[in-house]
C-alpha cells in the first residue's frame, strides 16, 4: 500500500465530515447521529489500516531477513543451487518428502553401525582385547591417580551399551563410535608406560582398528554426503514453504487493502453527498490556489481529478482543467487537498530559518527551471478556461 496515496484518500474524509458538521450545525439530532456514525466508520477504517500495516511490516521483515541470509551465505551446496532453479511446486514437493528422507537416512546410518559392529567384534575377540572390555577397576587396582591422568575413561562394554541404547542417548553417527574406540586405547597408552604390556597391547589393537577403519571410511563419507544433501534439500523446502506462506499473506493483504479502499471510496461519496454545493467564488479561489501548489502537489491534485474522470489526462503535456465541469465530489476533494498541501508548504518554509531560506531559494531556482514549464501550462489552461466562461453571454 502506497502511504502517500492513501493519505490523499483519507484526508478529504476528515475534512468533509468537519465541513458537513459545520454546514449542518443546528440540524436535528438525527443529523448529529449520522455524523457520529460516519466518524465511527472512519475510526474503524483507520484501525484496520493500522492492523494491515503491522502485517505488511511482518512480510517485509521476512523478505529482508531472507535477502540478508542469501547475501551472507558464502557457501551453498550444489543441491541447493539445483533446487533453486526448479519451480515452486517441485520445491514444495521436496519439502513434503523431507520427513521420509530423514527416516531413510536414519535407517542407512543404523545399517552402517551394524556393519561397524562387525569391526568391533573382530577387535574385541582378539586375544589382547581383554584388558579393555570392562571399566578400569581403579579402586581394586589401587590406581589413586587414574582420574588425575585420564579425563574421560572408556571401555568396550560402555561402547556396546551406548550402541544398543533405545532412549535416544546412544550414538548418532559411526564417527562417534570410532572416537570412543580410539579413546579406549589412547587412555591405556597414556596411563601405562610405553614398555608395559597394556601399552603395547593397546598400541597394537589401535593399529589394527585404524586399518579396518580406513577400509570402512568411504562408506561413512558417502553417507555423510547424502545426509548433507538431504538436509540442504529439507532446509530449502522449509524456506520455500515459508516463502509460499508469506506470498499468500501478501496476496491476502492486497485483497484486504483493495476492499478497504473500496470502503473508503463509498464513505467519501457518502460524506460528499452531504456537503453543500461549492459556490462560484469558492471555485475561483480553488483555481487560484491550484497555481500556488508545488509541481509535485499539483501533479497529485490532477490525479484526484483523473480519478473521477478517466478521460482526463493528468500526465499530458497540455492540460485543460475546467473547474466548473468537475463534480462536487472532485471539487471538495481538491479543496481539502489544496488546503492541506498549502499549509504543509507554509510550515516547511517557516521552520527552516535564514540558512534554510537561502538554500530553499537556490533549490527553487533550480527546480523552477525544470518544473515551472508544466506548471505554467496547467495554470494557463485553468486561466484560459475561466476566460472562456467570462466571454459567455449572461443568461
Amino acid at each position: 500500500m502506497d502511504p502517500v496515496f492513501y493519505g490523499h484518500q483519507m484526508e478529504p474524509i476528515g475534512g468533509s465530515i468537519a465541513d458537513f458538521s459545520n454546514a449542518r450545525r443546528g440540524d436535528s439530532d438525527d443529523k448529529a447521529k449520522e455524523i457520529e456514525d460516519l466518524k465511527h466508520r472512519v475510526d474503524e477504517i483507520f484501525q484496520n489500516v493500522d492492523k494491515l500495516e503491522r502485517r505488511v511490516t511482518e512480510v517485509d521483515q521476512f523478505y529482508l531477513e531472507m535477502n540478508k541470509k542469501q547475501q551472507t551465505a558464502s557457501k551453498t551446496s550444489s543441491v541447493v543451487k539445483e533446487k533453486t532453479r526448479k519451480d515452486m511446486s517441485q520445491a514444495l514437493k521436496a519439502a513434503a518428502r523431507r520427513f521420509t528422507a530423514r527416516g531413510s537416512s536414519s535407517k542407512r546410518m543404523q545399517e552402517l553401525m551394524r556393519q561397524f559392529g562387525t569391526i568391533l567384534r573382530q577387535i574385541t575377540q582378539h586375544k589382547w582385547a581383554w584388558p579393555f572390555m570392562q571399566p578400569v577397576d581403579v579402586k581394586g587396582l589401587g590406581l589413586d591417580d587414574y582420574y588425575e591422568v585420564i579425563d574421560k575413561p572408556m571401555d568396550f562394554s560402555t561402547i556396546k551399551n551406548q550402541m544398543e541404547a533405545k532412549d535416544g542417548t546412544g550414538y548418532k553417527t559411526v564417527r562417534e563410535i570410532c572416537a570412543d574406540v580410539r579413546l579406549v586405547f589412547k587412555n591405556a597408552m597414556k596411563y601405562n608406560e610405553e614398555r608395559s604390556d597394556v601399552h603395547v597391547m593397546a598400541n597394537t589393537l589401535l593399529g589394527k582398528f585404524e586399518e579396518k577403519w580406513l577400509q570402512f571410511l568411504p562408506k561413512v563419507t558417502e553417507e555423510e554426503r547424502r545426509r548433507e544433501e538431504e538436509e540442504a534439500e529439507a532446509q530449502l523446502g522449509m524456506q520455500l514453504a515459508q516463502e509460499a506462506a508469506h506470498a499468500k499473506m501478501a496476496r491476502d493483504l492486497s485483497n484486504e487493502l483493495y476492499e478497504l479502499d473500496m470502503h473508503l471510496e463509498e464513505l467519501k461519496e457518502a460524506v460528499v453527498k452531504k456537503c453543500r454545493k461549492m459556490s462560484t467564488e469558492e471555485k475561483r479561489k480553488l483555481g487560484a490556489a491550484l497555481t500556488r501548489l508545488s509541481p509535485e502537489d499539483l501533479t497529485k491534485a490532477l490525479e484526484i481529478v483523473a480519478q473521477n474522470n478517466p478521460a482526463f489526462q493528468a500526465t499530458a503535456q497540455e492540460v485543460d482543467l475546467d473547474i466548473d465541469a468537475q463534480s462536487q465530489s472532485t471539487l471538495w476533494r481538491l479543496k481539502f487537498f489544496v488546503k492541506d498541501a498549502l499549509e504543509a508548504q507554509g510550515n516547511a518554509a517557516g521552520s527552516g530559518g535564514g540558512n534554510t531560506n537561502a538554500r530553499t531559494n537556490n533549490n527553487n531556482n533550480n527546480n523552477n527551471n525544470n518544473n515551472s514549464k508544466r506548471k505554467r501550462e496547467i495554470c494557463d489552461a485553468i486561466a484560459k478556461t475561466a476566460k472562456k466562461r467570462s466571454k459567455k453571454p449572461s443568461s
